[in-house]
């Protein structure tokens, strides 16, 4: 790095894959290659140099296990040019600000930090895709925690429009969880112009599904409750719902898009590993009875992807 910058290489793109536990430290002189567009680094601490201010011609940045040190607090990351950013296993992200009003496409594993949140009023953003993490420990709590905490505060930190927004994409989200319920209803209704819509569901361990049943209670209460949306989805086209297991939260779920959906022309649902052949009959049974508002969508049942 100390080579290339010294003799005025310039970068467009770059790759940094660190595999040295004992050195994180990500290397200053990244920073002297302003002529970068796309960016790629894991496994790394963060600390930037002091007249550090971003990237002015960046456009894509990959960011995975980077660790941004409490030394970076106040550092304002100028990327004027950035359309797309994607952060998995990050901490302390909160340290570090990104000024980003170009940013077309959000990826991210998901911790519970407000700066995540913040990104979701890029005027230019249409495409979002919020994944949980999983815990390698075989706990519901644990699976369920950070895309619990990340939903839970979108209705008090954002109760205005996404305008943007057309595509949507929610993984290993837990209908019967409230506060992931709860926090997707508000992206829901706060994005009015929303066109696509994948979901794919947390497949839960079987000693887990009693207690999950007992926890649905409240996710149930909600949606069916006559003012659970208090939104028409004018725009939505195409809903996708992976690994489906068919829980009455889901079921209502799906009725409920269906009722808002006008202009919906295609939901697919696809069947969890779980879910056996009489189950899935029964799901495509319930939904064939719901009420539509749109005359022209077309539901496709598909059996469970092939495990490789």
């Amino acid at each position: 790095m100390v080579f290339l910058s010294r003799n005025n290489v310039s970068l467009r793109e770059l790759v940094l894959t660190n595999s040295n536990w004992c050195y994180k430290k990500l290397p200053s002189h990244l920073s002297f290659f302003s002529e970068l567009r796309k960016l790629k680094l894991e496994n790394f601490t963060f600390v930037p140099p002091l007249k550090f201010e971003g990237f002015p011609n960046l456009e894509d940045l990959f960011l995975k296990d980077i660790d941004f040190r409490p030394g970076s607090c106040g550092i304002q990351a100028n990327l004027p040019e950035l359309r797309k950013l994607s952060l998995y296993s990050c901490t302390n992200v909160c340290n570090f600000k990104i000024h980003a009003q170009k940013l077309e496409s959000l990826d991210v594993e998901t911790f519970p930090d407000a700066m995540l949140l913040r990104l979701l009023d890029s005027p230019c953003l249409t495409r979002v895709a919020i994944r949980n993490l999983k815990s390698k420990v075989d706990s519901v709590p644990a699976e369920r925690k950070n895309l619990a905490e990340l939903l839970h505060n979108v209705p008090k930190w954002f109760p205005h429009a996404f305008d943007s927004l057309k595509h949507l994409s929610l993984h290993n989200f837990q209908h019967s969880d409230l506060d992931q319920l709860q926090g997707a209803l508000s992206l829901l209704r706060n994005s009015t112009n929303l066109e696509t819509l994948f979901m794919n569901h947390m497949e839960t361990a079987p000693r887990f599904r009693l207690i999950e049943a007992i926890n649905a209670g409240p996710a149930t209460d909600l949606l069916e409750s006559p003012d659970c949306l208090e939104q028409t989805l004018k725009h939505l086209l195409n809903v996708e719902l992976e690994t489906v297991e068919g829980s009455r939260p889901e079921l209502l779920f799906i009725k409920l898009l269906l009722a808002h959906s006008p202009s919906l022309k295609k939901m697919t649902i696809q069947s969890s590993g779980t879910t056996d052949y009489a189950k899935m009959f029964n799901i495509a049974k319930n939904v064939m009875q719901y009420p539509r508002a749109s005359t022209k969508v077309e539901a496709i049942y598909l059996d469970s992807k092939p495990q490789l």
